[in-house]
């Protein structure tokens, strides 16, 4: 069964969520990966299903500004996607909740949901994903690897290059054994920029 967070108020929902002392789960796909930035008890590789990842979300905060936007991930529908999941304690659940609406909904693009999510362990368990609300103005759709790669060249925003973005999360895939085809060859034309201009 999914279970669709948007309905839920969010502030009702951490308090519940904060009750129960149990573990709880999050997906990362992108940044998360290599950067969670809050405290966990656990992290394994996991695959969630019915969404992938995608280099389609207009940044104007963290890798770009209104003025020159960059690009990062979200989970679109369709398909499947292989990440890290991280397991949180009960008792911080509901301060790395608050940290992650900080994080990741700093103009409310993604939708909040709880997603099934199989881990390397054996394990099905409930996660707390990110996906793109395609209704959004700053969900691009489908672009060209040309379109990709001149945002990510030109994107600088509050957390750093959107190049680094892109190779960072590209390279801690490839450490995980993900593969992501279209992924791999974007960060090695930037990788490969990057030497010529050294």
């Amino acid at each position: 069964m999914l279970y669709a967070m948007e309905s839920v108020p969010i502030g009702s929902m951490m308090m519940n969520e904060a009750r129960n002392e149990q573990s709880h789960f999050v997906f990362g796909y992108g940044s998360l990966i290599w950067n969670p930035g809050f405290a966990h008890k656990a992290a394994q590789p996991g695959l969630l299903r019915g969404a992938h990842r995608s280099l389609s979300i207009v940044s104007h905060h963290h890798r770009g500004t209104l003025e020159t936007p960059g690009l990062v991930f979200g989970l679109v529908r369709g398909g499947s996607c292989r990440g890290m999941v991280f397991e949180v304690e009960g008792d911080h659940w509901l301060a790395v909740r608050a940290y992650l609406e900080a994080r990741e909904q700093v103009t409310a693009v993604y939708r909040d949901v709880m997603r099934p999510v199989w881990l390397a362990d054996g394990r099905r368990v409930s996660a707390l994903a990110f996906l793109v609300d395609e209704r959004h103005e700053q969900y691009a759709g489908l672009l060209t690897p040309e379109q990709q790669l001149a945002m990510v060249r030109a994107g600088v925003g509050i957390s750093g290059r959107n190049i680094d973005y892109v190779v960072n999360t590209a390279r801690h895939l490839r450490l995980l054994g993900i593969r992501d085809r279209m992924l791999e060859q974007l960060a090695a034309q930037l990788e490969q920029d990057a030497d010529q201009a050294a």
